[in-house]
């Protein structure tokens, strides 16, 4: 699935850029995408590079990535604070990633509303129609947090 040769060659690149004084969106950006195509992810340290970027770019979807990593390092509360603090309501990955912290919660009445208002956001037939056959992810959170994958997208600036 991951080609070894292309992210070494990513990371080189990164270092390079760091080397040279990089320090914009771009390469902090590249970090990211670095640390997360580790084995083992290092999610603190993400969520500090997304609230880095987040200081570049002034983004609510970086922030919104970032609550992310801070669910994924142990604290759904907190990053559940951070996401109900983000003015993204017309965005269904807000509203996703909402209904997942809320179900990390045990908030589940909570968190069904927060995913059907995603659904209700979901711009295509087939997006919605997946929505509604996707299985509730069991506790504990298993190993691979695949719901992040939902959740990536690139900041708007």
């Amino acid at each position: 699935m991951w080609d070894l040769r292309q992210i070494a060659a990513g990371r080189a690149a990164l270092d390079r850029a760091m080397a040279l004084g990089g320090r914009g969106p771009y390469v902090v950006q590249a970090a990211i995408a670095s640390l997360q195509a580790r084995e083992r992810i290092d999610w603190p340290q993400v969520a500090e590079l997304y609230r880095r970027l987040a200081d570049l770019t002034g983004s609510a979807v970086v922030e919104l990535n970032r609550a992310v990593a801070v669910a994924q390092a142990g604290d759904p509360a907190a990053a559940l604070r951070a996401v109900d603090g983000l003015d993204l309501d017309g965005y269904l990955y807000f509203h996703s990633t909402r209904g997942e912290l809320l179900r990390r919660l045990g908030r589940d009445a909570e968190a069904r509303t927060a995913y059907r208002r995603a659904l209700e956001l979901a711009a295509s037939t087939p997006r919605r129609q997946v929505g509604r056959h996707v299985r509730p992810v069991p506790r504990p959170l298993p190993a691979h947090p695949g719901w992040l994958e939902v959740h990536r997208a690139r900041p708007r600036t």
